[in-house]
């Protein structure tokens, strides 16, 4: 079981929530730790999640999960919902690149990702998710506004009642007033800044494709230097199960890439023929169409 099952499996799962993408992080900046005893500071893993609610309306959430080493399960640090993330900084719009920037109403956080395949799976899908979340909510907070207004303009062309005793304190009825305007108003989207067009526009199925299988070379190349570090220190017997290693690792690969090519060409096959069907049946309403027009 990979990293992100586990997690989703074991914090996301008891909670009726579904865990959409993880990614590993590290920060550019260092922060002090007091809370953490002194021998355990920096000897953690940190990892940025996404995920959504199971139940009906559904929540979008960013939450940050930290496994400290020698311990097999993860611990959530913060969880927010997404109208906390006011902005998503990719840094770089021209390149890819690790690091990116999460800013919330009360926090911001510098991050850098494992890697840049990661780094751009985790701002595409963040990015598809809010995109979906914002998408149904606009017709509902519309409509609560006009009302709202409509109910506010009536309140406000009443006479306001004569104060007694001097000066100029606020009313409960206008306090109360102020606090309705707030709750109408339609919240305010995550903004996505310096991020790649590609994270962010079309073909998205085949960028992910692409950048998972960045991802799983990346990873697969940290495993083979791991490896043959090991193996320099084991002498001759190390490196004969390295070499196993490797061999295991590249089968694997290849299985993987394979399947993931023969999916697309399932996929690129289906729409030729749907396009083909649809070409005939187009020709056929238009040979009925004059058949009948004379």
């Amino acid at each position: 079981m990979n990293v992100q099952s586990a997690i989703n499996r074991e914090l996301f799962v008891p909670r009726d929530e579904r865990m959409l993408v993880a990614v590993e992080v590290r920060r550019r900046t260092k922060k002090r730790m007091s809370f953490l005893p002194a021998g355990s500071k920096g000897d953690y893993a940190t990892f940025i999640c996404v995920s959504v609610s199971n139940t009906r309306p559904q929540q979008l959430f960013i939450t940050k999960v930290k496994r400290f080493v020698g311990s097999p399960s993860f611990t959530r640090r913060s969880q927010w919902t997404v109208e906390q993330l006011r902005k998503v900084n990719g840094i770089n719009p021209n390149k890819d690149s690790p690091e990116f920037d999460l800013v919330f109403d009360n926090a911001a956080d510098q991050w850098v990702a494992g890697s840049s395949a990661e780094k751009c799976i985790f701002i595409q899908i963040l990015y598809h998710a809010c995109q979906t979340h914002w998408g149904g909510i606009p017709k509902s907070v519309a409509h609560l506004g006009k009302l709202g207004k409509a109910s506010l303009q009536r309140r406000a062309s009443q006479p306001a009642p004569s104060e007694t005793g001097g000066g100029s304190r606020e009313s409960p009825k206008s306090r109360t007033l102020q606090a309705r305007r707030k709750s109408l108003a339609p919240p305010r989207q995550t903004e996505f800044i310096n991020c790649q067009s590609k994270l962010t526009g079309g073909a998205t199925s085949m960028n992910l494709v692409v950048y998972r299988c960045k991802a799983f070379l990346n990873r697969v190349k940290k495993m083979v230097v791991k490896g043959q570090g090991r193996a320099s220190r084991q002498g001759p017997a190390g490196h004969r199960a390295t070499d196993r290693t490797m061999a295991d690792v590249v089968h694997r690969m290849n299985v993987a890439l394979g399947e993931r090519g023969h999916r697309l060409t399932q996929a690129e096959d289906s729409t030729v023929k749907l396009m083909h069907k649809a070409q005939q049946f187009a020709d056929t309403a238009h040979k009925l169409m004059q058949k009948y027009s004379k």
